[in-house]
């Protein structure tokens, strides 16, 4: 991240800290910068999670557009892999 990238801003909120580190695995993958924030105290004190709102998955503001656009295609399922593939094959 660059100092000219503004402020981090949510993109996701999740009510388990799992998949906001899911989430921002995947946008790591895609070459974005992201962090999870809250997912500590959502892990910790379960109960309170909806209180709280969740964990926070966080980019930098001049990613957020690249951001959403990846999370929509990862919740469409272009990041799905088919039944039958192995992950162990080598790719070209």
């Amino acid at each position: 991240m660059t100092e000219g990238d503004g402020d981090w801003l949510m993109v996701a909120r999740c009510l388990d800290p799992t998949e906001a580190h899911l989430l921002r695995a995947c946008l790591e993958a895609a070459g974005l910068d992201a962090m999870v924030a809250d997912a500590n105290l959502v892990q910790t004190h379960s109960l309170i999670a909806v209180a709280v709102g969740g964990a926070r998955v966080m980019v930098p503001e001049a990613q957020l557009e690249r951001a959403k656009a990846v999370l929509e295609a990862y919740h469409r399922g272009e990041f799905a892999l088919d039944d039958d593939v192995d992950v162990g094959e080598p790719r070209d």
